[in-house]
């Protein structure tokens, strides 16, 4: 049994020794190892930057269509990217819609302290079809005061003012649209005018004012006069006439009421609170848009009505600026050279009229007058530094 065993393993033994291992065989086998995996290895790094590449070019794209780097290398410098950009307009002129300028405007800070020092200002809110007659005797008027006033010119969609570079009108136009006398397009402009000046956080109190309106008084007593007043200035009154209550429709009911109308000027003077909330409502001047329709005048309307609604106790009930009514008709009487005399500029500063300024009464009742015809210039320059003191 051992020798049969012993010769198994002997003929095993000799069969293993009969398939010898070949080096070169070996060396092959090894070498096409090693270039499969070089293979592998050189494939997988091609793979890898292809798909580094495709991503990046995908992140880049990416990155740049949400932050891209021109917008934010080139402005980081400049003073588009400051919050002086965002407090204070340089250029009136946007490419806004009336719905997206409105929304823009009635943005308020909630936090009491400004970040940057504030000056407040009066904001001057010209409504005009053209030109400027009295362009001259506002220059006199504003001349000295730079930083404590605001202008805005509404004009016609095509008119370009024609003013110097020097004017303190140069560059205040704002973007506007048709207006026709009688229409709730009077109220559009109104409305247009108050949003773009809402947009200089800096301007506090909103004055409206047509191309025939001049200042009675100069520019400190007109600041301080608008700036130091608790109330709000827009004429609003119950009129029992065809005239006044006469032109109500049924339909504004029940939002609002018959007894809720009230009419007052066009030329109103708001603070920002009262701006702002008059820009941000839509509610009723879509009332006032559908049935104060032609005889209704919403310029006369909706201000008032608006006001007595609801911040009554804001409003002093009384404009600043004086009108002639009393020759009747649709219009106020109009002032040309013959008519300026001293005596007329002093009875419209102190015309007697009894009227109240912080609840206290006061002689100083209109601090602008209206309406005077181009021909008044001249007499008006030659007496305003001794009648007006400017």
């Amino acid at each position: 049994m051992w020798k049969g065993m012993k010769l198994r393993a002997k003929s095993d033994e000799e069969a293993v020794d009969y398939f010898p291992p070949s080096p070169r065989k070996d060396w092959s086998i090894g070498l096409m190892k090693l270039v499969s995996v070089l293979v592998i290895f050189m494939g997988g790094i091609v793979l890898g930057l292809s798909l580094s590449a495709n991503f990046t070019r995908y992140y880049n794209s990416q990155t740049e269509l949400f932050f891209p780097t021109k917008l934010y290398v080139s402005n980081c410098d400049k003073d588009s990217s400051s919050i002086r950009s965002f407090i204070e307009q340089t250029h009136l002129m946007h490419g806004m819609t009336d719905e997206e300028l409105f929304w823009r405007a009635s943005l308020v800070p909630k936090m009491e302290e400004y970040p940057f020092e504030r000056v407040p200002k009066v904001a001057f809110l010209f409504l005009t079809r053209g030109p400027l007659p009295f362009a001259p005797l506002w220059e006199r008027f504003f001349r000295g005061h730079k930083g404590l006033y605001s202008i805005y010119v509404h004009a016609l969609p095509d008119y370009k003012l024609d003013v110097t570079e020097n004017s303190v009108f140069y560059g205040r136009q704002i973007p506007s649209e048709e207006v026709s006398w009688g229409s709730v397009t009077l109220v559009d402009a109104e409305k247009r005018l108050l949003a773009n000046a809402l947009l200089d956080f800096s301007n506090e109190r909103f004055v409206l004012l047509s191309e025939s309106c001049i200042p009675v008084y100069n520019f400190p007593t007109v600041y301080e006069y608008l700036l130091n007043s608790a109330h709000s200035f827009v004429e609003s009154y119950d009129e029992d006439s065809p005239q006044g209550r006469g032109r109500y429709s049924q339909h504004m009911a029940p939002l609002i009421q018959h007894y809720q109308w009230r009419k007052g000027s066009e030329w109103f003077e708001l603070n920002r609170e009262l701006a702002v909330t008059i820009i941000a409502d839509y509610k009723y001047y879509s009332m006032f848009s559908k049935y104060c329709r032609p005889s209704c005048y919403p310029d006369e309307h909706y201000i008032p009505t608006y006001l007595y609604m609801f911040y009554g106790g804001l409003n002093a009930n009384r404009s600043v600026t004086w009108v002639d009514w009393s020759r009747g008709g649709p219009h106020p009487a109009r002032y040309g050279d013959p008519n300026i005399t001293v005596d007329f500029i002093q009875s419209i500063r102190n015309n007697g009229a009894f009227c109240m300024y912080n609840s206290k009464p006061t002689s100083i009742c209109f601090l602008f007058a209206r309406k005077f015809a181009p021909s008044a210039l001249s007499s008006l320059l030659n007496m305003s530094v001794a009648v007006m003191g400017f």
